[in-house]
């Protein structure tokens, strides 16, 4: 897998694209408050549905069977893959907002540019300056301070622990997804594969689900609401611009922006919910962005022969 290889640069729709797209992003955590009257996988679930049935008409009319999709260099198994995992993540990080507040899963959440660095390093023996190991561990480390930080919230956030977890789990699951997601890209168009990706993932959910709750899971009208918001804003505008992006644009940088989210995200928590972050919560975010942001500085050393 050649991550330095790139097509061709995208075109100024792809980049206005990925601009409003990554804006999209932000509002993911206020809308998933919304819904949080019923259970993740459910809104998991409607939200890749909702995804997949929108996307449905764009892709009869331009998109490749899976059949043909394989005569491109695609297999099943990466699409099934890369659903699964997709389904997971948005299980797990909807799961962590039940828990925590939206600053700290947001921001958690956005760290898998260092995890992604680490996957790189370790699987595809990629070369990094120190500088960026630096920022890897200041990351880390400031995850690690932010579960600490939390408990000061514990009568807000009793379970922000569980939270955090949750959102830094769905955080490696991302970074297993985007290496699948840039592999398949590059035999793909992006109909073809934000369609059976989404259509996977919510397969994934609808599964889980019933198994999870052990019968016909509960659907709320606010949870359609919600679930159909995040379908077109922060799915098909948002993982959909990545997805577009991702045949283009190192993975690594492109995740690294996704940064944004966070920022946004805390803002509007506060001034939607009143959520305030502590002082060591915000000190211990500052540090995670501060050590990914160490990531993304001159990163790559001359490729080892």
């Amino acid at each position: 897998m050649n991550f330095t290889k790139r097509s061709r640069l995208p075109s100024l729709r792809g980049l206005i694209f990925l601009f409003f797209g990554l804006v999209s992003f932000g509002f993911a955590p206020i809308l998933v408050r919304f819904g949080t009257d019923v259970e993740p996988l459910v809104l998991a679930a409607l939200r890749t549905a909702f995804a997949v049935t929108l996307l449905m008409p764009f892709w009869m009319s331009k998109g490749l069977s899976v059949k043909n999709l394989k005569k491109n260099g695609v297999h099943l198994l990466w699409l099934v893959g890369a659903g699964i995992c997709l389904g997971l993540h948005f299980t797990l990080w909807i799961a962590s907002l039940h828990y925590t507040s939206v600053a700290s899963a947001s921001v958690l959440v956005t760290i898998h540019p260092v995890i992604l660095i680490i996957a790189e390093s370790l699987l595809f023996k990629r070369s990094f300056r120190p500088l960026v190991w630096i920022g890897v561990f200041v990351a880390f480390g400031g995850s690690a301070f932010l579960g600490i930080a939390d408990k000061t919230l514990a009568e807000q956030f009793p379970n922000a622990l569980l939270g955090n977890g949750l959102a830094f789990s769905a955080a490696i699951i991302f970074v297993i997804y985007f290496l699948i997601g840039r592999k398949i890209r590059q035999h793909s168009e992006w109909i073809d594969y934000v369609f059976h990706v989404y259509l996977y993932a919510a397969l994934t959910c609808v599964i889980l689900s019933f198994i999870w709750i052990g019968g016909i899971p509960v659907v709320t009208a606010s949870s359609i609401v919600v679930g159909l918001a995040l379908a077109v804003g922060p799915t098909i505008l948002g993982h959909g611009s990545m997805n577009y992006a991702v045949k283009y644009v190192s993975p690594t940088l492109l995740s690294t922006l996704i940064l944004s989210e966070a920022v946004f995200a805390a803002i509007a928590a506060y001034f939607i919910f009143g959520e305030i972050p502590s002082l060591l919560s915000i000190i211990a975010m500052i540090t995670i962005i501060c050590g990914v942001s160490l990531t993304w500085s001159k990163r790559l050393k001359k490729k080892n022969k």
